[in-house]
């Protein structure tokens, strides 16, 4: 295998003008059509994305919302968490998913996930459930579901809401069956960078519960089912026309697009082998839509700085895990209490992988990934 002394040409850790050049064509007239209907807001592009989403992924309901926070949001609020009730969750995932726990004044419950996965670890999810447990949530990190059967079994058992976060895995399985299918609820997020992404925030509920989704529509659009008769005080979280055009059309063609990623994926996979660095895994049974590829290793600062000399951007995703943030230093955590999600944040970087990448320039990041621990071999 050849090395080169730089990439060819700049690496971005994504490119969103591609995905748009790709759908341009049917977007524009679309788009032109909308703005002249005067129907911005929940308006008939809405319904039908609505409709396709829930198709694809399996479930009876799909609830567009402003975003992906708002999502996760609505959805816990729909399940009735409140005050002294407690939420469990990985500690290892982006502030969104905590954030609404603390919103409504609930108890995030953090544990360790698993180390192979970086799911949340079923297991330490068991032993953290109490009586106020009011939810178990599932973070599906990078594109790689969790033990999903094995979660909804616990939280069957407990009798206990399973929330699937799949903000990063739209496309991903377990079986036979997608992600976000397997909870109670599941949220998504279609922020731009994601593997179905809007032209700014949007996000959906999910659920196959008729009076969960009746709530969860009442929720998003100031707790009202009939306009002006306001049964709760809630949000403004109501997708518009607009984004829900350009995720219909981004929709059609997700297949495909998680497909090239699995692609460019196994082609770093196959250049980085024998590397001093920690590598994604795929997990029988469980279908990757890595969203992100991202490696361990312990020398990620030295790495990510190299990389950008050499014109290739890089993420971390995330470099402090939740139990350490300030916002949440009231639950009196401490280095040292949930360790693999704290060596994961040290230790992870994100290469470039978006699915208008070309093989070339996986190629190039992989060969300055190898120069880089060549030289400081």
């Amino acid at each position: 295998m050849t090395t080169s002394s730089s990439a060819h040409r700049p690496v971005p850790i994504t490119d969103l003008g591609l995905e748009y050049d790709a759908i341009k064509a049917e977007l524009v007239p679309l788009l032109q059509k909308i703005l002249r209907s005067g129907s911005y807001v929940l308006g008939p592009e809405v319904g039908q994305f609505e409709k396709e989403l829930a198709a694809y992924l399996g479930v009876k309901h799909a609830v567009g919302v402003n975003s992906g926070t708002d999502a996760i949001l609505i959805a816990l609020r729909a399940l009735d968490v409140g005050a002294g009730d407690e939420v469990i969750l990985p500690a290892m995932s982006f502030f969104a998913t905590v954030e609404p726990i603390i919103l409504l004044g609930a108890r995030p419950v953090f544990v360790d996930i698993d180390p192979v996965s970086y799911a949340i670890d079923p297991v330490a999810a068991a032993a953290r459930i109490t009586s106020r447990t009011k939810a178990i949530m599932a973070v599906h990190l990078y594109g790689l579901p969790a033990d999903l059967p094995a979660l909804s079994t616990l939280a069957a058992k407990h009798h206990i809401p399973l929330v699937e976060d799949m903000a990063q895995a739209i496309g991903a399985a377990c079986g036979s069956k997608k992600a976000g299918a397997w909870g109670e609820m599941a949220c998504l997020s279609f922020y731009p960078t994601k593997n179905l992404g809007a032209c700014g925030d949007a996000g959906a509920v999910l659920t196959s519960s008729d009076t969960l989704a009746e709530r969860v529509k009442s929720l998003r659009n100031h707790g009202a089912k009939v306009k002006y008769h306001h049964e709760e005080v809630a949000y403004n979280s109501r997708l518009d026309e607009i984004q829900a055009a350009v995720l219909r059309l981004k929709l059609r063609r997700l297949e495909a697009w998680n497909e090239k990623r699995r692609t460019l994926a196994h082609e770093y996979t196959a250049r980085l082998q024998g590397l001093p660095v920690t590598l994604p895994i795929e997990v029988p049974e469980r279908h990757h839509v890595f969203h992100l590829y991202s490696i361990a290793t312990e020398r990620r600062d030295e790495l990510k700085a190299f990389l950008q000399k050499q014109g290739i951007s890089t993420g971390l995703h995330y470099p402090i895990p939740l139990h350490l943030l300030p916002a949440l230093k009231t639950l009196a955590h401490r280095e040292g209490d949930f360790p693999v999600s704290e060596k994961l944040a040290r230790q992870t970087i994100s290469l470039p992988l978006y699915p208008f990448m070309s093989v070339q320039d996986v190629r190039d990041v992989a060969d300055a990934v190898r120069q880089f621990f060549q030289k400081h071999a």
